[in-house]
């Protein structure tokens, strides 16, 4: 029996991979793939089938357990935004080589125009890396049957598979229409060949020349993927390829049809033939594709026959940000290109921490506490509490990734920094900040790390944090002294017991962890709702 819902992208992936039958979804919070796991984990069908839905404490860790769901012949859907890529590539990556048992699918939500991101890095270009198909759904139909196709695709051809979404996908709704059922993988199935997994270099030689040798026939699957389409067209002059959601931009400019060659691209390795097809017909080739110029450049070096390649390298499409149905006009002949300037409809409101948030005291008492260090340096981290950079605080002075903030503090004291301040939220120190703390510790490096504990990951909507009541037995078991671990709570009623404990631990020649814990104040607020809602019952 069909069904019809209106769903995000997000959710249409969520929904397709517990029709699918998985195990597990396993993920790190991140904008904007979080409505994934969160979805399933609201789901009544995957709860009565026990899915494992719970939050793992990073993405390489989240990489790795499903591998391990994979390896019994299970199903296993991983999820993360495009820079947990970066700290799940280990895994991946070699993923590619050890392959898959049972089906899984790993959705990089990448987010052009980095609505809530550090940069725009486009994660296709780690399934070109890795030799592991990609799926790049055009919209939210598309990406439910794409992810009930990459499982099936994943266990056909023994490889994981990735699907690429980005935030416009993610994060907008359309009716999506489904099956009313739900497949079983219960089976333990172990597999046939368990040294493909054990990856000595004489397994690993053998396995990479079968993936490439597998990475030829998925081309020709993508040649004659139902995902894939040539749709041919009068005016020669010109072909477009258009790759995922930039098909659906394109499409919203071609009511009555398109006059020009049309190849879409959602299933990867790039179909060549296909390519090569269009460029045999066309005069040049108007690439579209969200995110960076990975097919561009790539053709630029496929067509050696004069072939003009435009996109944005060229400058016909904006090289950064996001695409859209407007600023892809002119390169199709339909517009001026769009004024840059936004107009100002409403006053212009920057993102500020919370009234009421613990973070807010945190850098107060921090602040005044460094007033007499002219030369400290404080290196923050990845959180809701980066917005310390901006005013009225203006407390932080980096930012670069999950995790950074002690190493770089480390490295800073190697250099001779004094003194030099760590800002860390309780979630991104159980994600990536252990093992700078461990690195402090066995050089005794002079730093003091502020981990905030607002109690969740607040950044993304509250999430559990994987190091909630453990904080300080995991920096007491890594190695930093019992009596220089100082826990505080970050009211303004405690500012000055909060400064007197920053200034002695600041003069500590060592590593020394403060810990300000306070409940994240909408998490609190929520909380409150939920209860006040319940007694009215």
């Amino acid at each position: 029996m069909k069904k019809k819902l209106l769903l995000l992208g997000d959710e249409a992936i969520a929904l397709a991979a517990v029709n699918a039958g998985i195990s597990g979804v396993y993920a790190y919070p991140g904008t904007p793939s979080t409505e994934i796991t969160e979805f399933i984990q609201g789901n009544v069908a995957a709860k009565e089938r026990g899915v494992h839905s719970k939050w793992c404490t990073n993405e390489k860790t989240a990489m790795e357990a499903a591998l391990g769901v994979s390896y019994v012949g299970k199903r296993a859907l991983v999820c993360m935004k495009h820079v947990g890529m970066n700290v799940a590539a280990d895994a991946f990556v070699n993923s590619g080589i050890t392959g898959a048992n049972g089906g899984i699918v790993v959705v990089a939500a990448d987010d052009p125009s980095m609505h809530s991101s550090q940069n725009e890095q486009d994660s296709r270009f780690y399934g070109k890396f890795a030799f592991i198909p990609v799926m790049e759904p055009s919209n939210q139909q598309e990406a439910y049957e794409m992810t009930a196709y990459a499982f099936e695709l994943s266990e056909k051809m023994k490889t994981p598979v990735l699907l690429r979404v980005t935030t416009r996908m993610a994060h907008s709704r359309a009716v999506v229409e489904f099956e009313d059922r739900m497949e079983s993988h219960d089976e333990i199935r172990i597999p046939a060949n368990p040294m493909d997994w054990v990856l000595l270099p004489a397994n690993s030689r053998r396995r990479y020349m079968e993936v490439l040798a597998l990475n030829e026939e998925l081309e020709e699957m993508a040649v004659g993927s139902r995902f894939n389409s040539y749709i041919d067209g009068q005016d020669k002059s010109m072909g477009i390829i258009a790759c995922g959601i930039a098909y659906n931009y394109l499409m919203e400019n071609m009511k009555g049809g398109c006059k020009h060659p049309v190849l879409k691209i959602s299933q990867y390795p790039v179909p060549r033939k296909l390519v090569r097809k269009m460029a045999s017909e066309c005069k040049s080739v108007l690439v579209l594709e969200e995110g960076q110029p990975l097919l561009e450049e790539l053709l630029r070096g496929l067509l050696d026959n004069g072939v003009k390649v435009m996109g944005r390298l060229s400058g016909e499409v904006p090289r950064t940000g996001e695409l859209n149905a407007d600023n892809i006009k002119p390169a199709l002949g339909l517009g001026e290109k769009p004024s840059e300037k936004i107009p100002q409809v409403v006053v212009n409101r920057p993102p500020a921490l919370c009234q009421g948030c613990g973070h807010r005291d945190v850098y107060a008492s921090l602040n005044e506490a460094l007033k007499d260090y002219p030369d400290h340096r404080v290196f923050s981290d990845i959180g809701c509490y980066t917005l310390g950079a901006l005013p009225p605080f203006r407390a932080i002075h980096s930012c670069v990734d999950m995790g950074a903030s002690i190493t770089m503090a480390k490295g800073a004291a190697d250099a001779g920094l004094f003194p030099a301040v760590a800002v860390i939220g309780d979630s991104t120190f159980t994600h990536s900040g252990i093992t700078g703390l461990l690195d402090a510790v066995n050089s005794n490096a002079s730093i003091t790390v502020v981990i905030s504990d607002n109690l969740t990951t607040g950044m993304t909507g509250g999430q559990d944090s994987a190091g909630t009541g453990k904080l300080e037995r995991i920096c007491e078991a890594v190695g930093v002294e019992k009596e220089h671990i100082r826990v505080v709570v970050p009211l303004a009623k405690n500012m000055e017991e909060i400064k007197s404990v920053i200034r002695e631990e600041l003069n500590y020649k060592g590593v020394s962890v403060i810990i300000p814990r306070r409940e994240c104040i909408q998490t609190f607020n929520r909380k409150a709702r939920q209860k006040k809602a319940q007694q009215e019952k």
